[in-house]
């Protein structure tokens, strides 16, 4: 099976992996999630788009209310009472979520 990645592996001389190059796009992204900044992409949605941040994130990592519901250890339902601010979601569970999505639960704030 062929699978289309966005990077490039270079190898030493001896045939070993040495760096890895990715699109400078996808470097930014995570940089700045890893350095727990949150992306304008989220603020403007949740400013501009009315949503909640919880929502925000999943989308702008490109993520189903499935995959992060599964990885947190929650339902999606109840994933989707939370993102649509039905219910507000506990420290635990906005811990958990932010696991499953990468991120701190600070920036689910």
């Amino acid at each position: 099976m062929n699978v289309h990645t966005d990077y490039q592996i270079i190898r030493d001389t001896a045939g070993n992996p040495a760096f890895v190059v990715i699109p400078y796009s996808r470097w930014v992204k995570q940089t700045s999630i890893i350095a727990g900044l949150i992306p304008n992409e989220v603020v403007g949605a949740v400013i501009e788009g009315d949503i909640t941040p919880f929502r925000a994130w999943r989308e702008y990592l490109g993520l189903t209310q499935a995959e992060v519901a599964e990885r947190a250890g929650i339902t999606q339902a109840a994933l989707s009472q939370i993102e649509s601010g039905e219910h507000k979601a506990r420290k635990a569970t906005r811990e958990k979520l932010a696991r499953a999505m990468g991120i701190t639960a600070e920036q689910l704030k």
